[in-house]
């Protein structure tokens, strides 16, 4: 449908400078694009995992970095970006700003919360010697890997308090990555996967993996842009243990691009006044206001035709498509744009940000 490919994942972050050192420096992510807008007093910064070996030597303000953020592509695959916001200022405040989305941190919440975000995930070989580099390079940590029920996976802290789960490889044997990290999964909880899985099917992802806990009570649901040839060998690969087989965990570990992680917490489906909240909110309580995380974001070929294929489903949309703008990039459908100059590019990154899908109206 329209070519819907997922693109970025956004959060909102205090300070520039820290969030991209700690994302360069510790993951090995590049940063790839740096768009400002002085006018709205606020800048994006977007960051991927290229690679090993990948040389990338573009000014991030360049006219030749837009046009490699937006067609950019290893194996048929476009980059998959994380889109770090500034808001101009924030970074001479005191003490936190943003809300890192989960739970007890809360207060109007209270313990086990109703945050949609959970984290962002990179992938590594070895999950203790990972976590031993990070934690010598100052990065701290809400879970070691030795601790807790759930040994041999991490969870750190970036500099605004989001989790970064880190996750072992091992079982994907021949995977091929070189890297050290890889940006693996963004991971958002859910309401009713009956509701949610269909949708973001409509947004050109396949479901690659489903792992339920019995003695947590919850369903992890793993999700990703698949090129043709990726489809094929996924079908290959699992055969006709289909989604909840080990041969499913392997191929999702074996993957470069990440997968969205959907969890859905047994019985919300059935309470008529449970919701998440998407990042988007002013709560009391939760930092500053309560906002951090912000949105996913997909490629689209033709945005409108994007964003009227979605209409029948029923979800609603934040915002909804102009069809008088002639080149749409959007919070949930960015449409492919044909090359022109860097200042038309940034400039219309938020002035047609016109058909914005609540995606937490599916969940």
């Amino acid at each position: 449908m329209s070519g819907w490919q997922w693109q970025q994942t956004m959060l909102r972050i205090k300070d520039p400078v820290a969030s991209v050192d700690y994302y360069t420096k510790n993951y090995g992510m590049t940063l790839l694009a740096k768009c400002d807008f002085p006018q709205w007093e606020f800048a994006l910064y977007f960051l991927a995992t290229l690679p090993e070996g990948t040389t990338y030597d573009l000014d991030p303000n360049s006219e030749e970095a837009q046009e490699y953020l937006w067609k950019g592509e290893y194996n048929g695959h476009k980059n998959v970006a994380l889109e770090l916001t500034h808001n101009y200022g924030t970074e001479s405040t005191e003490g936190p700003v943003y809300h890192g989305g989960n739970a007890g941190e809360c207060e109007e919440l209270g313990k086990g919360g109703r945050d949609g975000f959970g984290h962002i995930a990179f992938n590594c070989d070895d999950v203790y010697a990972a976590c031993a580099g990070l934690e010598a390079n100052g990065v701290t940590f809400k879970k070691k890997p030795d601790e807790g029920m759930m040994k041999g996976l991490a969870f750190a802290y970036d500099p605004d308090g989001y989790w970064v789960e880190i996750v072992s490889r091992a079982g994907a044997e021949g995977h091929g990555i070189t890297n050290q990290f890889n940006l693996s999964q963004t991971m958002m909880r859910i309401k009713d996967p009956a509701k949610t899985i269909p949708f973001y099917e409509a947004c050109g992802l396949t479901l690659l993996r489903k792992m339920s806990h019995e003695r947590g009570k919850f369903t992890n649901f793993f999700m990703a842009s698949l090129t043709p040839e990726l489809k094929e060998a996924y079908t290959a690969a699992v055969g006709e243990e289909g989604a909840e087989g080990e041969k499913a965990v392997a191929f999702v570990k074996s993957l470069f691009i990440p997968v969205l992680e959907l969890t859905h917490n047994w019985g919300t489906e059935d309470d008529a006044e449970f919701k998440h909240y998407s990042g988007n909110e002013a709560r009391p309580g939760c930092g500053s206001d309560g906002r951090g995380f912000g949105h996913i974001g997909f490629l689209v070929d033709d945005v409108y035709d994007a964003c009227d294929a979605l209409e029948p489903l029923g979800f609603g949309f934040k915002k909804k498509v102009r069809r008088s703008l002639p080149y749409v990039i959007t919070v949930h459908a960015w449409q492919r744009a044909p090359k022109r100059a860097h200042a038309n590019m940034c400039a219309e990154v938020k002035r047609l940000a016109v058909c914005v899908v609540a995606c937490f109206k599916a969940g």
